[in-house]
This record gives structure tokens, sequence and C-alpha cells, in this order.
């Protein structure tokens, strides 16, 4: 299942919208910090695009947040889906 609108992709995606909320940053700041335009923060929180493991982890890092630490977020969130 590949949907951008499950509501586990749903979840995830809450999580790191909330990470980057919660790290002071804007969608602006964060995709500088990624080295990519501001449409591509805009378009993985709408959920029209994907995020694959090497993004979710430079995404982390640009952050300031483990990846261990985001997972676990997301892990808790599908738990009280």
């Amino acid at each position: 299942m590949r949907s951008l609108h499950t509501a586990e992709y749903v979840a995830y995606v809450e999580v790191l919208i909330e990470a980057r909320k919660s790290a002071g940053l804007t969608q602006q700041e964060l995709a500088k910090r990624l080295g990519k335009p501001q449409s591509f923060v805009s378009k993985y929180e709408r959920r029209e695009r994907r995020i694959d493991v090497p993004e979710f982890m430079a995404i982390a890092v640009a952050m300031g947040i483990r990846a261990k630490t985001l997972l676990s977020r997301i892990e808790t969130a599908l738990k009280h889906r």
C-alpha cells in the first residue's frame, strides 16, 4: 500500500510537521538546511509526495533531532490512531 492518504502516512507526516515546528523552523528554513526548494517541504507536508528513508534521515538531521526519536514519536502516534 503506497497511498499518501492512509491513516498511518497521515500520522507520519503530522509527526514531521510537529517536529519542524517544535524545532522553531519554517518550511523555508528547513528546506534551506536540506539544500532543497521550499516546495519540497511543502509537498511532503501536504502529502503530495512520499518521503523515502534517506530523505527522512536528512530531515531529522536538518531539524537537529535523532531519527530514532522521530521514529519513536511516529510509533506512538500510530498507537493512538
